[in-house]
């Protein structure tokens, strides 16, 4: 017997007749995805990586947002930059890091300011991110003979 789980979200991806476009559903939202024409897509849209770091953009300015509102502080825009960039050399893990950086604009004092800084620093998918989450993978549909 199969175990239900409740989704906190929910991706599908259709990779149909044109190499690389994705198209993609979330809830009543469609999208594509692909790759630049300069590795063999048609640019139709973001490719995965620039996904993954859309979606820690967004997290921590919503996140941001929430709380400035739930305090009662003058947030009144926050700007989130985030960039994919391989490890500096030397560095005891190869491999990528994201480098991001966050503009507050607002009357924020400064212990505001850092309070802030520290709640992006725990947004669920900064959090996600940083645990290495798990990932469980099944193949579904008609088994072929």
């Amino acid at each position: 017997m199969s175990e239900q789980r409740q989704a906190a979200a929910q991706v599908r991806a259709e990779l149909g007749g044109v190499d690389y476009v994705v198209e993609l559903q979330a809830g009543r939202h469609r999208f594509l995805a692909d790759e630049p024409a300069g590795l063999g897509g048609t640019d139709a849209g973001p490719g995965p990586f620039p996904l993954l770091l859309s979606g820690l953009a967004a997290c921590t300015a919503i996140t941001l947002r929430m709380y400035a509102k739930r305090k009662g502080w003058n947030l009144t825009n926050v700007h989130v930059d985030t960039r994919l960039a391989p490890r500096q050399a030397g560095a005891q893990q190869a491999g990528l890091h994201i480098d991001r950086s966050i503009s507050l604009q607002g009357e924020l004092d400064a212990s505001q300011r850092a309070r802030l800084l520290d709640v992006s620093e725990r947004t669920p998918v900064t959090l996600a991110l940083k645990g290495g989450m798990q990932i469980h993978t099944t193949l579904a549909g008609p088994e072929i003979a």
